[in-house]
């Protein structure tokens, strides 16, 4: 017997704000040709999105400002219908530096305000200029700034207005819990690498227990990387050719994506694929109108192999770094 297919289109989070549980990554990988973010943002809204994911360190908040005043100029969105998320840069972790962070991605997206704004890792970097990734003799310049300090500046910017709500990224079980315990407002959102080759069963149940909402990045385990940093046998990036995952999308007529997707919706999970192509932009919002078994679920849980793609192994010796 099939599950109902009725699942919420929006998540409630901890501070009463509904966010979109399907929305369209940003991310983009440096290697590939610069296909047009704005024309994707564009498309993503014409199909139905209402959840744009960007950050700071992605340089791409230009383009997505210009596709937002365009499709609030053709009177196909409000500012309210939408619900726009970017993320504090590791290298502004100082209290002085968080607002100006904020301020830029304001400016670059012309918005006076954002629904969510996340602590996009746990670990700082040391300010060199504009460099996203500073090195010194091949050397990652770490900061020692606590993540705790950084999430004081978080609220502040919450109090002034400028971010609806505020979350974290990349966080762990003991540091989410080390954040409860020591501050004023626990964070929104979690949002981490999630799909079935890295199920994270632990750090699911946890944030669900504590009412933090999750959303999943990399949710078909992000083929289009760099080649450098794909990792060898252990890399998750042909998760969408696996034949478990294949025959359970011939089961139900759907694209593997589909049912990559539908896997994180089903479980109250926010997602948030990244593509520029328009149909797939498309076929990714198809996922209200079918529904996996639990023996579906079952399947895709145990593809686990703790496989991660987004790793940052140059951070892995700072003791506030997340991973394993």
């Amino acid at each position: 017997m099939e599950e109902d297919t009725q699942v919420a289109r929006t998540v409630q989070l901890n501070d009463g704000v509904r966010m979109p549980i399907l929305g369209l990554g940003t991310w983009k990988s440096s290697h590939l040709p610069r296909t047009s973010v704005q024309g994707a943002v564009e498309t993503a809204i014409a199909a139905g999105y209402r959840h744009i994911d960007t950050a700071y360190s992605y340089r791409n908040e230009v383009e997505i400002g210009r596709a937002l005043r365009s499709k609030m100029q053709q009177g196909i969105i409000r500012r309210q219908d939408m619900f726009i998320v970017s993320k504090l840069w590791c290298t502004h972790h100082a209290p002085e530096d968080i607002p100006l962070c904020l301020n830029k991605s304001l400016n670059d997206l012309e918005l006076d305000y954002l629904d969510l704004y996340l602590v996009h890792f746990p670990v700082g970097l040391k300010k060199v200029g504009d460099e996203l990734f500073p090195l010194k003799d091949g050397e990652m310049l770490t900061s020692d700034i606590d993540y705790l300090d950084v999430w004081r500046g978080m609220e502040a910017l919450q109090a002034s207005g400028k971010v609806k709500s505020i979350g974290v990224s990349n966080f762990n079980i003991l540091q989410l819990e080390r954040l409860l315990a020591l501050s004023r407002v626990p964070p929104a959102v979690n949002q981490v690498e999630l799909h079935p080759y890295l199920v994270q069963t632990d750090l699911i149940n946890f944030c669900k227990s504590k009412n933090i909402a999750l959303t999943a990045y990399s949710p078909f385990g992000s083929p289009a990387r760099p080649p450098q940093l794909h990792r060898g046998d252990t890399d998750p990036e042909k998760l969408l050719e696996d034949p478990v995952l294949g025959d359970i999308a011939r089961k139900h007529r759907r694209s593997p994506a589909q049912v990559l997707l539908r896997y994180h919706v089903q479980q109250g999970i926010s997602v948030i694929p990244k593509s520029d192509k328009p149909h797939h932009i498309l076929e990714n919002t198809k996922i209200f109108d079918f529904s996996l078994t639990d023996e579906d679920m079952s399947s895709l849980r145990g593809l686990d192999r703790g496989w991660k793609a987004c790793i940052h192994n140059q951070l892995k010796s700072h003791p506030y770094y997340p991973f394993e």
